[in-house]
């Protein structure tokens, strides 16, 4: 009898490990798998020190949700008045994601301006130092918020932006995928949106390949890299990096001697003053990349400067000194660097080494080809 009740208790503990098995294979499909780690990969010679929030780390489903809301144009909420508008709206890849000389300042959906020219969307995973022209704002995340409800952009509110995108077919299941779960808040929204930009790396221009092995610049080219990397030369360096520096910036403020007189009278347009309260911060805007600079004009904090040429002209000549400038402006007392016509030529050619059309033209980068509900960007351009 006993070797009889262990056989039946073997069978009975083989049938409990089946219907045990069975159930955790049915619980399984219930379970939404953990987002994938994005792997970023560090380009040579670039810094190491990347600028990812603890709580916002990125994934591979958190930037293909990113991409979705950064160019669909009904996250704004105001599809109910024909009103469409995304970060893409006026963030446009071909121009390194500003929006170009055709409307320097950006115009937001009722017809708002902001008082400033963009700021390129390049490498800004490495920006340790605040964004906007004078570091105003602390994170992307928050730039995305201050974009929403921004009267001059998208003049919209977070709960109108988080009730559209849950009226919007497979938004969902996105969010599920991203952050395991499918609520949608403004708080994911922002995140989402900021992991997708800090993907947006420009690492392969000319100079860049040069620096690599793999071509050879020109000799006006490596003139202009020269006089861009000496004192005595151009003397750009010092702000806009190009000593070992492969982001082309310090992502530092400067006052570069364009203006004498600094009344900070329009708050929304501040200079680094407006932040910090330093008297020597007077008329500091942060020196901007110089990757992709020839398609990202106008130029300077005001988009005074339509060209380059208008840019290296106004470095050569007419420099204005004030108790306000940056001691690394060391020819000021001149009035400017004072190049010849060959410089200016061999520094515009070396800028232009600096441009990376694979990072404008990156599918990765642009808007996808339909969006979680089968609408495309057509539908609300």
């Amino acid at each position: 009898m006993t070797i009889i009740n262990i056989r039946n208790l073997s069978r009975l503990l083989c049938l409990l490990m089946m219907m045990l098995f069975a159930g955790c294979s049915e619980d399984k499909s219930n379970i939404v798998p953990d987002p994938t780690p994005y792997n970023f990969e560090i380009p040579p010679f670039f810094p190491t020190q990347l600028n990812i929030p603890e709580d916002n780390p990125m994934t591979v489903e958190g930037i293909d949700l990113g991409r979705n809301l950064f160019y669909d144009g009904r996250i704004i909420g105001r599809a109910n008045e024909g009103k469409y508008m995304s970060c893409g709206t006026c963030h446009r890849q071909e121009n390194s994601f500003e929006i170009g000389l055709n409307r320097p300042f950006p115009i937001g959906i009722d017809g708002g301006s902001t008082h400033n020219v963009m700021l390129p969307m390049i490498n800004l995973v490495w920006n340790q130092n605040g964004y906007g022209w004078n570091g105003s704002v602390t994170s992307i995340e928050q730039d995305v918020i201050i974009t929403i409800n921004s009267s001059s952009e998208f003049n919209s509110s977070p709960e109108a932006v988080v009730n559209a995108i849950e009226n919007i077919d497979g938004y969902a299941e996105l969010f599920e995928k991203a952050f395991g779960t499918k609520e949608v808040t403004i708080d994911r929204v922002a995140k989402a949106i900021s992991q997708f930009i800090r993907t947006l790396i420009s690492y392969n221009s000319r100079f860049d390949k040069y620096m690599r092995g793999d071509v050879q610049l020109t000799d006006e080219e490596l003139s202009g890299f020269i006089l861009f990397t000496t004192e005595e030369g151009a003397d750009c360096f010092h702000c806009h990096g190009g000593d070992g520096n492969p982001l082309f910036t310090t992502n530092l403020f400067y006052n570069h001697g364009f203006d004498s007189l600094f009344s900070g009278a329009n708050e929304d347009f501040g200079d680094r003053y407006h932040i910090t309260g330093d008297e020597m911060d007077r008329g500091a805007y942060k020196a901007t990349t110089l990757r992709n600079i020839e398609f990202t004009g106008p130029y300077m904090h005001d988009g005074r400067y339509e060209t380059l040429e208008e840019v290296i002209d106004a470095y050569s000549f007419d420099l204005i000194w004030s108790p306000y400038i940056n001691p690394l402006m060391h020819h000021i007392s001149d009035g400017g660097i004072l190049m010849t016509p060959k410089e200016k030529n061999d520094l515009m050619a070396f800028l232009r080494t600096l441009s990376d059309y694979e990072f404008l033209e990156n599918k990765d980068f642009g808007a996808p080809d339909e969006f979680p509900d089968g609408a495309t960007l057509q539908d609300f351009r």
